[in-house]
Formats: C-alpha cells, sequence, structure tokens
C-alpha cells in the first residue's frame, strides 16, 4: 500500500484505491434509504391513526411553506461574485428564511405551552 502523499500525489491510485470504498459507500447508503422508506411506509399505512397524523403534520408543514412563499418578495440580487441571483431562486431563500423563523416560533411556543402546563399539574 502507498502511503497518503502518494495517495494525494497520483489520480490512479485515487481511483484505484478510493473510488471502490465510495461506491461501496453509496451502495450502503442506498441500501440503508431503501430499509427507511419500505419500514416508514409498512408502519404508516399499518395503522389508520398514525396515517392521520401523518397526513396532518405534513398539510400543516405545506401551510408553512405556502405562507412563507406568499409572505416573501423575490428581487432579483446582485451577489458579491458579479452574479445575480434570480428573482425566484431570491424568492425560494426569503420563503426558506420565513419558514425557519415560523417553524422556531412553533417549536418555542409548544415548549413554553408543554412547561406551563407541567407546572399547573
Amino acid at each position: 500500500m502507498a502511503g497518503d502523499t502518494a495517495i494525494t500525489d497520483s489520480a490512479d491510485l485515487q481511483s484505484s484505491l478510493v473510488t471502490p470504498f465510495i461506491y461501496i459507500a453509496y451502495l450502503t447508503i442506498a441500501i440503508a434509504i431503501v430499509f427507511v422508506l419500505v419500514f416508514v411506509l409498512k408502519n404508516l399505512f399499518s395503522s389508520g391513526s398514525s396515517l392521520k397524523s401523518t397526513l396532518i403534520g405534513l398539510g400543516a408543514f405545506l401551510a408553512v411553506v405556502v405562507i412563507s412563499y406568499v409572505l416573501a418578495s423575490g428581487e432579483e440580487v446582485a451577489m458579491r461574485d458579479g452574479e445575480v441571483l434570480s428573482a425566484s431562486a431570491s424568492r425560494w431563500v426569503e420563503a426558506g428564511i420565513y419558514m425557519f423563523y415560523i417553524l422556531a416560533l412553533i417549536a418555542i411556543g409548544a415548549m413554553v405551552f408543554s412547561g406551563v402546563k407541567k407546572l399547573a399539574k
């Protein structure tokens, strides 16, 4: 086996030694994703109540996305490197920031509500 400097200096060594490990990593993560999706969908459809609560949560998240997108105003922005960010991309970035703020407020509100509820008991 070659040392680290030989690997970083030679593209042939990189492709012969590192590339197979990258493909093994891709295969491993693909298998993990397939197993996760299969078991999530299996458990989701096995119970009607879990499907209902999942759809309610998904609908609430989509509502936050829509509200954030409506609040965002897309304007072309000149970036530091001289390129221009399109109005559409700018609107999606701003919508993402609004989504973060809304979801953070919801999370903080849920923690405060939970703490007050525990104190009331």
